[in-house]
């Protein structure tokens, strides 16, 4: 059966750039990921020649055919070290981590708190899902952030936090209690969460290169960190109460319904300000951003702990709004993400690697939708959604490129990565 290559883009116009393709004026479509004109560079032509609408895959020699959906590229030595340094920490943790849980909520509580846990932290690691679908991080580097939530963040806090109890002294407990939550909690915290996100900035930068990505790896050490703390109050309910099921209940519908993503929007903050940050890379940047990017958590951690006898109204009233404003702030990104891989693939196609309505098709939630529909009526999912991914990463590889960051490296990966393209189209079209 004879296939068209890629299924038309719903009501999208198909008429190709300018004979000079984009100019540079208009290479910044959007506030996100701007572009110095010094930088800017036209995309490298195709040199099997300009791809036809009805072509099914131009000049793929077998090799290539082959390669279509394997990974690109090495680990750098920072990715190696990041990995393997995470690691031995995450590891090393579990020896204060898990003796502390283990006393404060017996075994059966640790049990039931692990369980419970998982509610909240599948709705969190969804999210990081939804939002990085199309562009994912590597899986090392998302591991290497729970691991540092879950475990690392929390021995960190452990080990600072009896110097915020002996710096001051109070004669009223219930004053000490309320420093300890709403000072201690919020500076610790939010320190020791996202120090993790500066390693990362620091020594897997290639990975770290925007808002998006910031908030990602933030709602990933962040959903960690929840995860074993709504561990450590879900085992105490069932531990030290005297009604273990309905004091459960009561927390469980606190940390697990009501606020699932309070740790992950705190966090979050930092990791959408250190994102910015990463699109004009300087290493003193970055640990300027580090520093400003932990205020706004700080802030909003303390808002939510110091919520006493008037929570309900507090939380409809301030914390459901910044829920609402977060998820605003994601569509927002996403939708400012679109608009750039849609601007760096229209430059691929005045080169002759795309055409107009592939790109559509390409940078569009409804297109890459109805082109894995498409596909898979001929049984190719798999391969569309690989070629989709690969002409995401593409777009953000000349992102770097023209952001001057690395240049002559990522150009070596672009040239890998077209050639990857022109084989995942020839799986597509079979």
């Amino acid at each position: 059966m004879s296939m068209h290559p890629f299924p038309p883009a719903d009501g999208q116009p198909s008429r190709p750039p300018g004979p000079q393709g984009p100019l540079p004026g208009q290479a910044n479509p959007t506030w996100m990921g701007h572009v110095d004109p010094q930088y800017y560079r036209p995309a490298p032509g195709n040199a099997a020649g300009p791809v036809n609408a009805g072509q099914g895959h131009p000049l793929v020699p077998p090799q290539m055919r082959s390669a279509a959906g394997s990974t690109i590229g090495t680990p750098s030595p920072g990715l190696l070290a990041l990995t393997i340094g995470g690691g031995v920490l995450a590891f090393l943790s579990l020896f204060l981590v898990v003796p502390f849980l283990l006393a404060n909520t017996g075994t059966g509580g640790f049990l039931v708190g692990f369980v419970a846990s998982l509610v909240p932290l599948s709705a969190v690691l969804l999210a990081v899902y939804v939002i990085d679908r199309w562009e994912p991080e590597p899986k090392r580097l998302l591991l290497f952030a729970f691991t540092w939530g879950a475990a690392v963040s929390i021995a960190v806090t452990l080990l600072v936090q009896p110097f915020f109890a002996l710096a001051f002294q109070f004669a009223d407990e219930a004053d000490f209690r309320t420093y300890m939550a709403t000072i201690q909690a919020p500076v610790v915290e939010e320190f020791a969460k996202s120090l993790g996100l500066l390693l990362l900035l620091l020594m897997a930068r290639k990975h770290f290169d925007g808002p998006v990505d910031g908030v990602v790896f933030a709602f990933t050490i962040a959903g960690g960190f929840a995860f074993t703390e709504n561990i450590l109050y879900f085992g105490r309910a069932i531990a030290e109460s005297a009604s273990p099921a309905s004091d459960l209940a009561q927390i469980f519908l606190l940390r697990g319904v009501m606020s699932p993503f309070a740790h992950a929007i705190f966090t979050g903050t930092t990791g959408l300000i250190m994102g910015f940050a990463a699109r004009r890379w300087h290493s003193g940047a970055s640990v300027a951003a580090f520093f400003i990017g932990l205020l706004p958590a700080m802030f909003l951690h303390n808002r939510w702990n110091s919520m006493g006898q008037g929570f309900l109204v507090e939380y409809i009233l301030v914390q459901v709004p910044i829920f609402v404003l977060a998820i605003i702030g994601i569509i927002l990104l996403r939708v400012a993400e679109n608009r750039l891989t849609r601007q760096r693939l229209l430059e691929y196609a005045a080169a002759g690697w795309f055409t107009p309505s592939e790109v559509a098709m390409l940078a569009t939630p409804g297109g890459r939708r109805s082109a894995l529909n498409w596909a898979g009526s001929y049984n190719r999912r798999p391969q569309m959604k690989a070629f989709v991914k690969a002409a995401t990463q593409l777009a953000f590889t000349r992102q770097r490129i023209l952001s001057g960051r690395d240049v002559q490296l990522h150009q070596a990966e672009e040239r890998q990565q077209l050639h990857n393209i022109l084989a995942l189209r020839a799986a597509v079209a079979g």
